[in-house]
């Protein structure tokens, strides 16, 4: 059959209402423009994240209901070790509470003031994680992640060359680790390949440089690379995982993505001697080492999730729903970061709305348009969140504009994504009457999260 179908039944319902567009004006008013100030009843379709907003499987609800609560070395732990060790083969597991947390304690861990951490890109709280510690994160994607209108297959790519200068411009003695995210967030959710993964190892390994995967979506990585790669089509998603996992030497993890969970996280690696710098930080932040701030319960229901990810076909029915509406944007002449996403459509703000200056945020005109006009909360990944400052403190703008709709598993049908589709085709055919916005208030980190907005 050419209809791909949700690989599930829907056993429970979660109500919501769509509140009118005079009360969505006054709620962002009052969330001073930003959505991420905005009350979750108040959203209609949340595509904000995918992070912990997916649905639980039955057989994760079975699981929760076997949690073991022992502070140390429960039943719980056990399950969840090994079904860790089994997609990654690391020797030392360690769980956390959110992937976040599994940064911070490398950060804290294994970097120091000056260092340099090359990644393809760095999302946004790794990046200020290192940059607490002091480090200069440094995105170094290959020039086709760049270009929304380029479909090269594999455009989360690591540039080997620009690699190569980043450690010998800096010295090897400043590059700790470095990292590659599956798939690239930052970019438009472009998955790696294999082939880039084992050259930008042995580039590292010429240096004596460990790798450290961001793995938060390694699952849908895993699927593009069956999808796309060749010699991998007859291989299953677990075995493509552990060949991506065998080349790295430590790897983080929020599991709130392809974890299924709402919650949870991990830190994995090779070296006794990291291992016991992170397990002495860990019970000092998060907890004990074999529950690392999660309940026993979410332990269960991580070990199940992560095998349920890799489902060939829960991922064909993901991508198929990510590529549904991409495809109905694309004709309907939207732009947008082309080819598919693993988890998330990736809309060009700067070409949505080009009379919008990139100081005056087009990715933050977007996403309020969108809530305003239909009640949809969606994020930017432009230059609120990934913006930076020169050496004389003037703000720069970022590469690319883009608004992020975020996929939860397993939560939206066909028809809640035919309503996304009509409300931006309502804002696409009056683009011309939006402008932008500045920032009124912000913190020094992460500031997308909290600051203040108005319009222009």
């Amino acid at each position: 059959m050419k209809t791909i179908i949700e690989p599930f039944r829907i056993k429970m319902t979660e109500p919501f209402r769509i509140i009118s567009q005079d009360e969505r004006v006054e709620k962002l008013d009052k969330a001073h423009q930003n959505v991420f100030l905005l009350d979750a009843e108040d959203v209609a379709i949340d595509l904000l994240t995918d992070s912990g907003t997916g649905a639980m499987s039955t057989d994760q609800w079975a699981a929760l209901m076997l949690g073991d609560e022992s502070y140390a070395g429960s039943r719980s732990w056990k399950k969840f070790e090994a079904t860790v060790r089994e997609i990654t083969g690391m020797k030392h597991i360690f769980p956390v509470h959110q992937g976040r947390a599994a940064e911070s304690l490398l950060s804290l861990t294994q970097v120091k003031p000056g260092d340099v951490i090359p990644n393809n890109s760095h999302f946004d709280t790794t990046r200020a994680n290192l940059q607490y510690a002091g480090a200069q994160p440094v995105d170094l994607v290959v020039d086709e992640g760049l270009d929304p209108e380029d479909e090269s297959p594999f455009k989360g790519n690591m540039d080997l060359e620009k690699l190569d200068q980043c450690i010998k411009e800096h010295g090897k003695e400043r590059v700790p680790f470095a990292m590659i995210t599956v798939t690239n967030n930052t970019g438009g959710g472009q998955p790696v390949s294999m082939g880039n993964i084992k050259a930008v190892k042995r580039l590292l390994d010429h240096y004596g440089i460990p790798l450290v995967i961001d793995a938060c979506r390694f699952a849908e990585n895993s699927y593009f690379i069956h999808e796309r790669e060749k010699g991998y089509a007859g291989k299953s998603l677990i075995q493509i995982a552990e060949e991506m996992f065998s080349y790295a030497d430590a790897a983080t993890m929020s599991l709130k993505k392809d974890g299924l969970a709402n919650i949870g996280g991990f830190f994995v690696c090779n070296d006794p001697d990291w291992a016991e710098a992170f397990k002495n930080a860990l019970i000092l932040r998060e907890g004990f080492p074999t529950y690392g701030g999660l309940a026993g319960r979410d332990l269960e229901v991580v070990a199940v999730g992560l095998m349920e990810a890799l489902e060939y076909d829960y991922q064909q029915y993901r991508h198929a729903t990510v590529e549904y509406l991409l495809n109905k944007m694309i004709e309907t002449g939207i732009p947008v970061m082309k080819p598919a996403g693993g988890h998330a459509v990736f809309m060009d703000a700067k070409s949505f709305f080009p009379q919008i200056e990139p100081l005056n945020y087009p990715g933050i005109a977007l996403v309020n348009a969108m809530y305003e006009e239909g009640g949809i909360r969606a994020v930017e990944l432009g230059s609120v969140m990934f913006g930076h400052r020169d050496e004389h403190g003037n703000e720069l703008p970022t590469n690319l504009e883009l608004v992020r709709l975020a996929f939860p598993r397993r939560v939206y049908t066909q028809s809640h994504f035919d309503y996304v589709l009509e409300v931006i085709k309502q804002v696409w055919e009056k683009r011309d009457t939006y402008g932008g916005y500045r920032i009124t208030k912000q913190p020094k980190l992460l500031r997308h999260f909290s600051c203040w907005f108005e319009k222009v």
